[in-house]
């Protein structure tokens, strides 16, 4: 027993972790077989494309818009010579033709009676009696009983304004039935702020402030080729877009277009009815639309956003 205790046990304890050791070694760096090739990236973006199709664009704006009373105007002399008379006072509302003023012409000497050439209220007299006046002199500021609406839309839009009717539609939420405003305008301010405008007809009951709803029709085709704006680079009139030919190339076109509301786009020359083209200008994001690979195993995987090239 000494003998096994001693030698045996032992020698065969570091036989056993010697082939254990040389059992690890040969796992680690001497496989049986060899690595499998590396799987090669084999994901293709997937371009989306669109078939130029006949359709209806509908050119129509909705603008947020606030009923405001017209700006007041200076009521000015015509003559040289001296107020005798002051008819009104200070926030006066007036009637058409009432008397505002007297001025006691010199040569020829006469009374001349100023009066308002609108219904309106009296604003920031100028003027006592007894005051000398002289012709083009300010006497006071009327602010007429006339009222528009206000809207302020977004500087790209002018483009689509462009050749607006000289009318729209007002939405009072609470007032009136829906009633034409006319005169429809656009102006440009020096701060780029853009705004809208037309006259409340004067026989509609409004108040300043009131929140209102303009509409604007600005034309509608019908049975026209059309394409998304997001396929169009450029759109006043002239645009260039990117037609697929099923031969993995793009072919940049230039392209006339028509009416525009702001998703589709008539093209009225460049492109026939059935051909292919990019869905997105290269370069752009497609926001709405998702970004689709190969995943090399027959099957498609799409990220719901992404840039496309």
């Amino acid at each position: 027993m000494v003998v096994w205790r001693r030698w045996i046990f032992p020698i065969l304890m570091v036989v056993i972790l010697g082939a254990a050791a040389v059992a690890l070694v040969k796992i680690a760096f001497f496989p049986d077989q060899a690595p499998a090739a590396a799987v090669e990236p084999s994901a293709q973006i997937s371009d989306p494309v669109v078939v130029v199709d006949k359709g209806e664009v509908v050119n129509a704006l909705s603008l947020p818009g606030t009923i405001a009373r017209d700006a007041a105007y200076p009521v000015r002399s015509e003559t040289d010579g001296t107020v005798t008379a002051v008819h009104v006072s200070e926030g006066q509302a007036v009637a058409a033709g009432q008397k505002l003023f007297t001025i006691k012409q010199a040569d020829p000497v006469k009374n001349v009676d100023v009066v308002a050439a609108e219904a309106g209220d009296v604003s920031e007299l100028a003027v006592v009696k007894g005051q000398p006046a002289s012709i083009g002199g300010e006497l006071a500021k009327l602010t007429p009983a006339r009222y528009h609406v206000q809207a302020t839309v977004e500087p790209v839009q002018l483009y689509r304004l462009q050749g607006a009717p000289a009318e729209g539609s007002v939405t009072i939420q609470g007032g009136p039935a829906p009633f034409t405003c006319t005169g429809l305008k656009v102006e440009v301010a020096e701060d780029g702020t853009t705004t809208v405008t037309c006259a409340v007809p004067s026989d509609q009951t409004v108040f300043a402030g009131l929140q209102a709803q303009l509409d604007i029709d600005l034309g509608t085709v019908s049975d026209v080729l059309v394409v998304p704006t997001t396929a169009v680079k450029g759109g006043d009139g002239t645009g260039v877009v990117w037609v697929d030919a099923g031969t993995g190339e793009l072919e940049e076109r230039d392209v006339a277009l028509g009416v525009n509301d702001g998703t589709i786009v008539e093209v009225t020359s460049g492109l026939e009815a059935g051909e292919q083209v990019r869905q997105y200008v290269p370069g752009s994001a497609a926001d709405d639309e998702p970004v689709c690979y190969d995943d090399g195993m027959g099957g498609e995987y799409c990220e719901p956003q992404g840039w496309n090239w």
